[in-house]
């Protein structure tokens, strides 16, 4: 083996731990009595492995519900977000219409307003209409996003007009044209947003810790 393969053999095991290591710490603590994990200096091995921290997550948490409840909330919004910025992007990529692009811009402009400053007036709309504690408070505000309508709209946009032109020469409408045509020739655009949705509202902490007061609509 050459030296510089050796060494970038290193390197990259090097990093692969660096990146293992916080997952391995939470992993080992999860075997710890609680009198280890506060204890000070720590260690990373338990000096007594116990099940108990696993045993009273089942126990004493509706766990099987909240796993459930993150499933529903994440897979609600991930559908929703894939019908509704489809839709949205072929408007924009497709149509010609008077103030798309100004239309564009503003969607854009609001990936710089700062989740945190829409919360509390989106929780007051849901507050309003009913709908805390229940999954479409939770799923509504999020059913549609600035950044997936615009990812999406650049796929749409790499597509040939010849295709719609085609199309409506046979005499079919829009929506036959973004059903038949534009979305089979987009699957790979759409997994990827799909992907990208889920993984993002399954890890979110926030927006349903504001939304949900009751352990049972908890994820």
């Amino acid at each position: 083996m050459r030296t510089g393969t050796f060494v970038s053999f290193l390197a990259m095991l090097a990093v692969t731990a660096l990146v293992l290591l916080p997952i391995a710490i939470i992993v080992l603590t999860a075997f710890k009595p609680t009198a280890e994990v506060n204890a000070y200096p720590p260690t990373l091995v338990p000096d007594h492995w116990t099940l108990d921290n696993m045993r009273r997550i089942v126990t004493e948490l509706p766990f099987s519900r909240l796993v459930l409840n993150s499933f529903v909330f994440a897979g609600g919004v991930t559908a929703c977000a894939l019908v509704f910025d489809s839709l949205a992007a072929y408007a924009l990529a497709r149509i010609d219409f008077r103030g798309r692009n100004v239309l564009l811009i503003a969607i854009i402009a609001t990936l710089m307003i700062p989740f945190q400053a829409t919360l509390v007036p989106v929780y007051q709309l849901v507050s309003d209409l009913g709908w805390v504690n229940t999954f479409p408070g939770l799923i509504a505000p999020r059913a549609a996003d600035a950044f997936g309508i615009f990812f999406l709209r650049q796929f749409f946009l790499a597509l040939p007009r010849d295709l719609d032109s085609a199309a409506r020469i046979d005499g079919a409408g829009e929506f036959r044209i973004f059903r038949s045509i534009v979305l089979p020739n987009v699957v790979p655009a759409l997994l990827t947003l799909g992907i990208f949705t889920f993984v993002n509202n399954w890890n979110d902490l926030l927006w349903p810790l504001v939304f949900t007061t009751e352990q049972e609509m908890g994820t």
